[in-house]
């Protein structure tokens, strides 16, 4: 068996990162915006390097993927940014930055650059597919009732794709949100992290 502790949205809480990487887990995933606006970041790769081995990042809509990039050669973390890597018979698959924002943040794609790079994982099975973005229109985007910021085509990929299991940030609102989108079992993990134990 082995255990993925996935976490997003650090924005500079070092304290909360910290925390994190006390916590005994075989992978370490953060989901994009381990800083605000791309700053500090060599601050959080300094607390995360214990685990570097282990450490996979991917970059959230405050983040560059030239930024994410440059930090893991740096420290020594796998850039997981629209790769896939195997856990045993799993796949792992991970796509940072978020569809747009009212905010012009440095990570973000069009909804047609999403559903671009989501299409590199079809037939991924049995997957667990990381985005920073959640999917639009579920539990995991709601930042109040009726008030939705996630990715249209995020949803449409897990809905065709079914992948096993899906994590996400981004809407803070929504940390710590757990639902289910056809076979798929989703939650927004936030800065607490969630703990995945794969058979």
């Amino acid at each position: 068996m082995a255990t993925l502790l996935i976490f997003s949205d650090i924005h500079g809480d070092h304290a909360a990162l910290q925390r994190l990487m006390d916590i005994e887990a075989d992978y370490y995933i953060a989901a994009g915006d381990l800083t605000n606006w791309g700053r500090g970041l060599d601050a959080c790769g300094v607390i995360m390097k214990p685990r570097a081995e282990r450490t996979y990042v991917l970059p959230g809509n405050h983040e560059s993927a030239n930024q994410v990039g440059l930090l893991c050669e740096k420290f020594g973390f796998h850039n997981l940014h629209g790769r896939t890597m195997q856990i045993g018979t799993w796949q792992v698959a991970g796509l940072g930055y978020s569809s747009p924002t009212p905010f012009d943040t440095p990570g973000e794609y069009s909804e047609a650059e999403i559903a671009e790079r989501l299409a590199g994982f079809e037939g991924l099975n049995p997957m667990v597919l990381i985005c920073h973005s959640p999917p639009y229109g579920t539990a995991l985007d709601q930042i109040r009732p009726g008030v939705h910021a996630g990715s249209k085509s995020v949803l449409d990929f897990i809905r065709a794709q079914k992948p096993r299991y899906f994590f996400c940030g981004h809407v803070h609102e929504a940390a710590g949100v757990h639902a289910e989108i056809g076979a798929t079992k989703g939650v927004n993990v936030g800065r607490r992290g969630y703990l995945l134990k794969l058979d």
